[in-house]
């Protein structure tokens, strides 16, 4: 099958599991949350098909014999594939489904463009098991503080609706309570945390030279992101960090972590046509 056609499955299913999404939201916000059951466990089910079709289409599109395409639109289809992998699974635990509010579209958008705008590949042929350990936890790690900075924008939202107390929005009532949300944001911040400590432990032992020319911003921002979540989960334990200055915290360190992953990407590739 074409990759145009994959990628059209792709997006049919990501529009499926959103609608799936926003009707689970509709019974919660009617019935309670107790009452979604059924509508909740068939939106997370295509959610995850939407998730197995991206997978396999990005290992037709992506992984040939000449290596891995690490171009900007396929690294920006692969980060999106990661993030909604890690917060399909992590909703079977936690209540952080209504996340792919934002992850869904975020993938459709991906996905679309990489219809319409046709890259030269860029293959990383040097992919032994060390980088495939380097390329999944940065990749891990992205997905991780990525979805914690989802939560944090929905958590600013949630208390802006309560200090003008019109909760009433049917995102915002389907939300769990601030203090879970806040608990469930420093989970992520602190799995993230810990992946991203690992990719950089990685790339300082089996790269050859992390701060060359070409990686040394990439390096920088990833050392100020993972000492900017260090700051924000030792001030959590020791002063008990929360609200509008957490949710600044996490931002900031995600968007150190987006420039690092993509901005030189962006100007490079996408800007002066260089490879």
């Amino acid at each position: 099958m074409p990759i145009p056609a994959y990628t059209s499955i792709t997006i049919l299913t990501y529009l499926m599991a959103l609608g799936a999404l926003l009707q689970s939201i509709r019974i919660t916000k009617k019935k309670g949350p107790s009452l979604r059951g059924d509508t909740h466990w068939h939106s997370l089910s295509l959610g995850a098909l939407a998730v197995g079709t991206h997978g396999w289409l990005l290992f037709e599109a992506n992984l040939g014999p000449e290596g891995l395409n690490v171009s900007f639109m396929s690294a920006l289809s692969l980060v999106s594939f990661g993030i909604n992998a890690i917060l399909v699974l992590a909703a079977l635990i936690r209540p952080i489904d209504k996340l792919g509010l934002v992850t869904y579209p975020i993938a459709l958008i991906i996905l679309t463009l990489t219809l319409l705008y046709q890259e030269p590949a860029r293959t990383l042929s040097d992919q032994g098991p060390a980088m495939t350990t380097h390329i999944l936890a940065s990749l891990m790690a992205y997905s991780l503080l990525n979805i914690a900075a989802i939560q944090a924008l929905l958590l600013a939202l949630q208390e802006a609706c309560l200090r003008r107390r019109n909760p009433s929005g049917l995102l915002i009532r389907s939300l769990p309570s601030l203090e879970s949300m806040e608990t469930l944001m420093f989970q992520l911040i602190a799995a993230g945390w810990v992946v991203l400590g690992l990719s950089l432990l990685t790339g300082f032992i089996f790269l050859d030279n992390l701060f060359a020319q070409h990686l040394a911003h990439k390096t920088i921002l990833s050392i100020l992101a993972w000492l900017v979540f260090l700051g924000l989960l030792l001030g959590r334990i020791r002063y008990g960090w929360r609200g509008q200055f957490a949710i600044r915290w996490t931002l900031l360190g995600f968007a150190f972590l987006m420039l690092a992953y993509f901005g030189s990407k962006l100007v490079i590739e996408l800007i002066l046509h260089r490879v």
